[in-house]
């Protein structure tokens, strides 16, 4: 159990990232030109789509009174426009996204939450509902939304590496999903499956560090993993360049088939390019079309 002090020390560091996050990510997002959103589907109007159980973020505003007072539990009226509209992310916090190879480039982690604050401000404002996969924030509107994904995304994770959480999709809805998806991809695999089954589409973003895509490490090195919790050391580091290329050229070849085969799409991006480029192919991949 972490003790008092240290737990109130650290609620008090991820509370003071939060301004700076937003801003940054606010900053990003006026960068892209909105235009007339692409995805405000005509016709759907407000068609009933389906009764579901109450879950953590609804407000007693939106509990079908009716429908709940014939079962114990409460539920929720959702309508066919509200699951068309909604977006759900999933963000890797895991300790591997805290690395940087050097200390003036920022953090893997520090990167994929601007881009993913970054587009939920331009969906939240095109009129989608985003939220988190899981049920711990379900898809809403509004400025309190964008507050609270990016109060959620300025928390880390003690584990290596995260795996996807698939939970919580809604039918037909979509999903945008990063990470440097450097663990084991069984997860991945299982989860874009999920979605395909439930008709989710949406898009995957990797983010590399360069020196994760060029290995530019020669002698004797030592790789650890950023929870310390894995380590290899060499004394020809040169001598695994190759092998480790070839890697990770097959990882980022399975991503990209695991995506087309699911009707999602794969992007990679490094933290040592534009941000501004990587929200653009995100937010055009998201509104329908192909980067």
């Amino acid at each position: 159990m972490i003790p008092a002090l240290a737990l109130r020390q650290k609620s008090e560091e991820e509370a003071a990232r939060l301004p700076a996050l937003l801003a940054r990510a606010e900053k990003l997002a006026g960068t892209v030109l909105l235009g007339e959103h692409g995805r405000r589907r005509a016709g759907l109007g407000d068609d009933f789509w389906q009764y579901r159980p109450l879950q953590q973020g609804d407000s007693l505003r939106s509990i079908d009174w009716r429908r709940s007072a014939r079962s114990d539990g409460q539920f929720v009226r959702e309508h066919e426009w509200q699951i068309a509209q909604s977006v759900i992310l999933w963000l890797d916090q895991g300790a591997s996204m805290r690395f940087s190879s050097e200390k003036d480039l920022q953090t893997k982690a520090d990167r994929a939450r601007l881009l993913t604050l970054a587009a939920s401000i331009l969906l939240v404002r095109g009129g989608e509902r985003v939220g988190l996969t899981g049920w711990t924030l379900p898809p809403r509107r509004g400025t309190e939304q964008i507050l609270r994904l990016a109060e959620a995304f300025t928390t880390d994770s003690p584990e290596d590496y995260a795996a996807p959480e698939a939970r919580g999709m809604l039918p037909h809805a979509r999903a945008m999903f990063v990470s440097d998806f450097l663990a084991d991809l069984g997860p991945v695999e299982a989860a874009l499956t999920k979605a395909a089954d439930r008709g989710v589409r949406g898009v995957l973003l990797q983010v590399l560090d360069p020196s994760e895509e060029a290995f530019p490490f020669q002698g004797r090195t030592i790789f650890e993993s950023m929870g310390k919790s894995m380590a290899h050391e060499t004394l020809k580091a040169g001598d695994l360049r190759a092998r480790y290329l070839d890697r990770l050229a097959e990882r980022k070849a399975r991503l990209d088939h695991l995506c087309r085969v699911t009707g999602w799409q794969y992007q990679c991006h490094h933290t040592n390019t534009s941000a501004q480029s990587a929200l653009l192919w995100v937010y055009r991949a998201m509104d329908g079309g192909h980067g």
